[in-house]
């Protein structure tokens, strides 16, 4: 019973330990830049020892792509998390892409996670391997490239090719919301509407179910 407790502290005491490191890491990165953030005062702002820091993540530059890996990974949480909200047990098929545009747009591009991303990304690119943007880009669209493609089979849709489908879809809708955005990210309601319902009448338009 002692030892099970023990090991139960330990566990969630080191995950808080790599949290707060993590939050630190991230608050200095972005605050400081890559480079003129030490191990030393991200130690220091987590209240961990920097032989804790090194214990956890071995380099700076890992610590670098464990934060990205952390928001990134709160973002595809939304995206996946708008999809089961919007895309299942649906009905109508273009009030349902509609309203998840809509909330991706709402949780994640306005969110604190995905001005970091961006801003870490673009800061420290020069410290990044290409695959991390691979990552990033195509998490997203491998899940809604499989919500799309159990629309093909259920007939709703024509998906061929349900990673090429995902692309066109988010190329349509809140990817051009988000390239039409300003340096604030921030832009008339109206026009995220607008975008939003253009864009996926014209991907249902592309898609629709051929007769033959």
């Amino acid at each position: 019973m002692t030892n099970n407790m023990e090991t139960k502290i330990l566990r969630e005491g080191s995950a808080r330990k790599r949290a707060d490191i993590l939050a630190a890491a991230r608050n200095l990165f972005l605050t400081e830049g890559f480079d003129r953030s030490s191990v030393d005062a991200v130690s220091a702002q987590a209240k961990v020892s920097k032989r804790t820091v090194y214990d956890y993540f071995g380099d700076k530059r890992t610590l670098l792509l464990a934060v990205i890996d952390e928001v990134g990974q709160s973002l595809i949480n939304s995206i996946q998390h708008a999809i089961d909200h919007s895309l299942t047990d649906v009905k109508d098929l273009e009030q349902a892409l509609i309203a998840f545009c809509e909330q991706i747009v709402a949780s994640t591009f306005g969110s604190s996670d995905y001005a970091a991303l961006i801003r870490l990304v673009t800061m420290e690119a020069a410290h990044l391997p290409e695959s991390t943007y691979d990552w990033l880009d195509s998490a997203p669209e491998i899940a809604i490239a499989e919500r799309l493609a159990e629309f093909g089979r259920r007939g709703q849709l024509e998906i061929p090719d349900p990673l090429l489908a995902a692309r066109h879809f988010a190329a349509l809708t809140f990817l051009l919301v988000f390239n039409n955005m300003g340096p604030s990210r921030k832009t008339e309601a109206t026009a995220v509407k607008r975008t939003i319902d253009e864009g996926v009448r014209a991907f249902l338009r592309a898609y629709a179910p051929r007769i033959t």
